[in-house]
């Protein structure tokens, strides 16, 4: 069984965006229970149904299988309203993968980037465009985010 261990962190400024590989996702959730979370994801004609645990501290289970394209735009509208879309680009920096999230709709204006770890404890080298951490947040899940908008809390904080 796969183990995720990831961290999250708002972005700060543009810098980012120079070299950044986009593609589009739009995603759907079946579950929203933090327990279970349940998603149909499209991504460039790729698809792929995931099924992550609640974990402790920065880890938790996370297994992803390839579908069809055709069965997930399939699922897609049996999921809980409403859907995420986004853009993800993939920025390298220092050794590290980081996934740059840029969401539209309820969410848009919110750019959050996760980078994936080895380890809990593992040191990396923070880009200069990282804001606040907040892997420990939930309410910046894309399960959290599509059940509350970022649009509905962010004047909260």
């Amino acid at each position: 069984m796969g183990i995720e261990i990831e961290r999250k962190f708002l972005v700060e400024g543009d810098a980012w965006r120079v070299g950044a590989s986009p593609s589009r996702i739009v995603q759907g959730f079946l579950s929203r229970d933090p327990e279970r979370i349940v998603r149909v994801r499209l991504r460039d004609g790729e698809a792929f149904l995931t099924i992550k645990g609640k974990g402790s501290g920065l880890a938790r289970v996370e297994v992803e299988v390839a579908i069809p394209a055709e069965e997930a735009r399939q699922l897609l509208p049996l999921c809980l309203p409403p859907l995420i879309e986004k853009t993800r680009h993939l920025v390298t920096w220092a050794g590290h993968l980081w996934e740059i999230d840029e969401f539209y709709g309820d969410n848009a204006g919110l750019v959050v980037a996760e980078v994936e770890l080895a380890t809990e404890d593992e040191i990396f080298e923070r880009p200069p465009w990282l804001g606040q951490e907040v892997s420990e947040d939930f309410r910046y899940s894309n399960a959290a985010l599509s059940e509350r908008p970022w649009r509905d809390w962010r004047s909260d904080e």
